[in-house]
């Protein structure tokens, strides 16, 4: 039994896959077996993990033609994982060298985490270092964003294993405060990380660590370039779905986040309607009974405030206030910007009481 088992879904991943698994050769901790699921390749994806498999033992190749979706492909990978954690990476990315050692001292830092991030370094196909854009640490303070996007890097992130097989956690199921667990295959697609950690970061479960973990590629193979408009609709899905658990929890009023997110960096098309205040206050109450730190719960409602309205000039006017105490994380200033240009995400699919002028 290693202590990490590294979970590694692709399909024709050829161009990056070697590079992706030398990545992980290279680790400082050695304690490790990786696990590639394959979903069907039909280019050379196969003889390259099987030439690096001959090589090293620790490298175990699974053909999953058949799994349905990604979270079908994850959930039979945990199924195969026996180690005290599971490190999930990509075909297209590169693991950090130290990214086992920091994720390691990490857990036993956050002693109460299930699932733990980190931060990521973007860059292209021309080796480009890109943007960074630093993601919360908090367990408070992810819990609070992830009502409205999806604070946790999924290819940095890594599991305890029992503690998610008490939980009865799966990628597109749903679990936690003792519901049986369930499946939902509304969310098995495109946004089956942001569904798991979203539930594990209302439980106080999820945390992200400071140092960089893996680089990140930017291209135009990627799923969330291909398929972000799809996405974004998914993930209004998932805060809606993380928000009426929250209010069912704490006891709070029904409301719907949808023109406080932005997925993506981009908020929702809402039509000619600016003023979302009678609905900040009800995410404000809702937030405000969250068990978690209440200054990591007051940072994250001064930017949402920013986004309750949307008259250009009052947004800019309080997106200063914010940045005059707080510094800009994740997309919070790219939103920002994208909304003052003009450009924003589809047309949302509000509730009559949203959809009112």
């Amino acid at each position: 039994m290693a202590c990490f088992d590294i979970l590694l879904p692709v399909k024709n991943g050829a161009a990056y896959l070697g590079e992706a698994i030398d990545s992980i050769r290279a680790q400082t901790v050695a304690d490790w077996r990786l696990l590639i699921l394959d979903h069907g390749s039909t280019d050379h994806t196969l003889e390259i993990a099987q030439s690096q498999a001959l090589i090293d033992p620790r490298i175990r190749i699974h053909s999953l033609p058949d799994a349905r979706s990604l979270s079908g492909l994850l959930n039979a990978g945990l199924e195969l994982c026996d180690a005290k954690y599971v490190v999930r990476h990509d075909a297209d990315d590169i693991a950090r060298p130290e990214r086992l050692r920091h994720t390691e001292a990490g857990f036993a830092a956050y002693p109460e985490a299930v699932a733990l991030g980190g931060q990521l370094t973007n860059f292209d196909d021309q080796g480009r270092t890109l943007r960074q854009h630093p993601l919360p640490l908090e367990p408070g303070r992810i819990a609070a964003a992830m009502l409205f996007c999806n604070p946790v890097a999924h290819p940095t992130v890594a599991m305890r294993l029992d503690r998610l097989q008490a939980l009865g956690a799966r990628y597109g199921v749903a679990f936690g405060h003792g519901r049986p667990p369930q499946t939902v295959p509304e969310f098995e697609n495109l946004v089956e990380d942001y569904f798991l950690f979203g539930q594990l970061a209302l439980l106080g479960k999820v945390a992200n660590l400071p140092q960089q973990l893996i680089r990140y590629r930017m291209h135009a193979g990627s799923v969330g370039r291909k398929k972000f408009a799809a996405q974004m609709v998914a993930s209004q899905s998932v805060s809606r779905h993380l928000a009426a658990r929250l209010c069912d929890r704490v006891g709070a009023e029904p409301f719907d986040p949808t023109p406080f997110c932005n997925h993506g960096g981009m908020l929702f098309d809402l039509g000619a309607r600016t003023d979302y205040t009678a609905e900040f206050h009800a995410l404000r109450t809702t937030l405000r009974r969250m068990d978690a730190d209440p200054a990591q719960v007051e940072r994250e409602l001064r930017y949402r405030r920013v986004l309750s309205n949307r008259n250009p000039a009052v947004m800019l006017a309080r997106y200063a206030l914010f940045r005059s105490r707080c510094r800009p994380m994740m997309n919070e200033h790219t939103t920002v910007k994208l909304h003052l240009l003009g450009r924003k995400g589809p047309q949302a699919q509000l509730m009559p009481d949203l959809a009112a002028a």
